[in-house]
């Protein structure tokens, strides 16, 4: 029987009770954390068998103006088949932070119709907490996979949709920081103007986590009904798309859908000085 995942996030006893599943695929997909010094890079072991999922340098688009802009179909669709991914695979994501960019390359699977994936609740840290067995990074040889693409256009947003929606008064929050979000602090990238999207409310990301594990559901699900009290289609954004997944993948295990994450996020929106901007 074909191993499936329980919910978009998986705990560490339950990755080790499948390590061995034979649909199994396991995505390390860690990148620098945004604002993070050279000396916060230890070496880096991984969970048995796992693949790098670089979403840095492969599962984005190269030439695309702004940082971690989706790929097209394409392009994806041929990366995940390089790292053997099937249709009927399972595939677990996790970074070394806890829950972080993991939460982009599970949002990336979901949009281009993957549905059988999860975030490793706690990540790498959580795994090693626990003493499960960890090795050296490998490169392992693969069998491509026969994954085929079904791209789900209406779980991403662009400025013109975020526009309306801010205009319209609906539902928009921000994962990066407050300080960030009410421009007491410069954005990390240079020369970008600081504020958020008007009408937009603050959620920092880290307000759904706890020593880099998720909240429980049930925190989880009073979070976004306080936030969002008729449960109304909510748009997701951060700096530049990858912590906004978070958001995403929090919005999801309280049992809500009906979202889509704003991929160019603020570096589009504050990079177009035609965008109003609140402060």
């Amino acid at each position: 029987m074909k191993l499936k995942v329980p919910s978009p996030l998986v705990t560490v006893n339950w990755l080790s009770e499948n390590i061995n599943a034979e649909n199994l695929i396991v995505l390390d997909a860690t990148i620098p954390k945004v604002g993070g010094s050279k000396g916060d890079e230890k070496e880096r072991r991984q969970i048995l068998n796992t693949v790098f999922f670089d979403l840095k340098n492969v599962f984005l688009d190269s030439k695309g103006v702004f940082p971690n802009t989706i790929p097209n179909e394409n392009h994806f669709e041929k990366q995940a088949r390089e790292l053997g991914v099937n249709n009927d695979s399972c595939i677990v994501v996790y970074d070394d932070i806890g829950v972080y960019s993991s939460a982009r390359a599970w949002w990336l699977f979901k949009i281009f119709g993957f549905k059988n994936v999860a975030v490793l609740n706690g990540g790498l840290p959580k795994w090693q907490e626990l003493s499960f067995l960890t090795e050296e990074i490998k490169k392992t040889k693969i069998k491509k996979g026969d994954f085929k693409v079904n791209f789900n256009v209406e779980k991403v947003s662009g400025t013109i949709e975020v526009l309306k929606a801010s205009n319209d008064k609906k539902c928009i929050l921000d994962a990066r920081s407050k300080a960030r979000f009410n421009a007491t602090v410069a954005e990390p990238r240079k020369g970008l103007r600081g504020g958020h999207i008007p009408n937009s409310k603050s959620l920092p990301y880290t307000e759904l986590q706890v020593n880099g594990k998720m909240k429980s559901v049930k925190e989880l699900k009073e979070i976004f009904l306080d936030l969002n009290p008729k449960k109304e289609n909510v748009v997701f954004s951060c700096g530049s798309g990858i912590t906004a997944c978070i958001l995403a993948l929090g919005n999801e295990v309280a049992g809500n859908e009906n979202y889509t994450v704003f991929d160019g996020s603020w570096t589009e929106w504050a990079s177009n000085l035609e965008l109003p901007i609140e402060k």
